[in-house]
């Protein structure tokens, strides 16, 4: 059940674009928000990286955990943050949170040179 989450943030990029296209005002709105949503505060970037991880784990997205996990190995996310995380996701979502979480895992091991 491997998954190449590098492949998977691929595509989403590459679909993105193609929706931007054909939706930019839409898509240019969505940009906004998550401008407004990541701007500095009192969350640093890093922590709502992990808050977005959290959520991608409960609503069982795997383009949003690639796109995610890939953005927190860049905010300096480590392993043990990451597990952490992951830790409060499953409690938040049960079974099927397992069951991302450890996708999750994968996917940001495949773009962090932590792994164990």
């Amino acid at each position: 059940m491997a998954k190449d989450y590098k492949e998977i943030a691929a595509d989403l990029t590459s679909s993105m674009g193609r929706l931007q296209k054909g939706i930019p005002d839409t898509m240019k709105g969505f940009a906004a928000m998550g401008a407004a949503a990541k701007a500095s505060g009192a969350l640093d970037a890093k922590t709502k990286e992990l808050i977005a991880i959290a959520i991608a784990v409960a609503v069982r997205c795997d383009g949003c955990i690639a796109a995610h996990t890939k953005a927190a190995e860049k905010y300096g996310v480590d392993r043990e943050e990451i597990l952490e995380t992951l830790s409060m996701a499953v409690y938040m979502g049960g079974g099927p949170s397992v069951v991302y979480a450890s996708q999750a895992l994968d996917s940001f091991d495949a773009f962090s040179t932590q792994s164990d």
